[in-house]
């Protein structure tokens, strides 16, 4: 019996592989308001009520494919973050910033699942905020590193924040603890810029304009880090 269910959970395991991998397909070709349940089926051979047994609509399958894009990104990230020595805190920003662009130009269409425009009349469950979290959480984590290695002196180039984003700035320092709500509101400037510049690449705002897209994101992104206040 148990050699029973475990080729029932190893072929059910295949059948929802094959399912994402053909949703992915389909989203670059009909986008995330375009993918269909009943498309994916067709193209597997499978009888369209059959397809319901693995997901029970299309938000269901439209969650899984963003907690793997998410997780893809996360992990990323982590892995470049790994590859540079601790104290070396731009480095490790920069490495962190070039995985994200590097992911979304390998999976354009999974970036825009994330990044893009909301998909009409999809609600994302709390399943997505772990995955979410990851990139976001080794961002701040370089950045509570910094501060605590006596590393992080941010330029005296903007006005303080005002008194009211404090609560907000309280949040987000649960990512980043011990950072002053100065530092926290030119994170937030800098991760915002991060993805404003994959974004414009990806989406083809830059087309016929910047050519040497590379290395405009490296010296946007290193910019970036100085106006954080990492010191070498």
């Amino acid at each position: 019996m148990n050699a029973s269910r475990t080729a029932r959970e190893r072929v059910r395991a295949e059948l929802i592989r094959e399912i994402t991998g053909i949703a992915r397909r389909h989203l670059a070709t009909d986008g995330a308001p375009g993918l269909s349940l009943r498309a994916v089926a067709r193209e597997m051979g499978m009888v369209s009520s059959a397809i319901y047994r693995y997901f029970p609509s299309r938000d269901d399958l439209l969650t899984v494919l963003i907690v793997d894009a998410y997780n893809a990104i996360g992990e990323a990230v982590e892995r470049a973050d790994a590859t540079r020595p601790r104290d070396d805190f731009t480095g490790r920003w920069l490495a962190a910033c070039r995985a994200v662009r590097e992911w979304a130009l390998a999976h354009p269409h999974e970036y825009a699942l994330l990044y893009g425009s909301p998909v009409p009349g999809y609600r994302a469950p709390e399943d997505t905020i772990g995955p979410a979290s990851r990139g976001t959480i080794v961002y701040g984590r370089i950045l509570a590193d910094a501060q605590r290695a006596g590393r992080l002196s941010p330029p005296p180039m903007c006005p303080p924040p005002p008194a009211i984003l404090s609560q907000d700035a309280e949040a987000v320092r649960s990512v980043m603890p011990g950072v002053s709500d100065d530092v926290v509101a030119r994170a937030l400037v800098a991760w915002t810029g991060l993805f404003g510049m994959v974004s414009f690449e990806l989406f083809g705002q830059f087309n016929s304009v910047i050519e040497h897209r590379a290395e405009l994101f490296d010296h946007n992104m290193t910019c970036l880090a100085h106006l954080l206040g990492f010191s070498s």
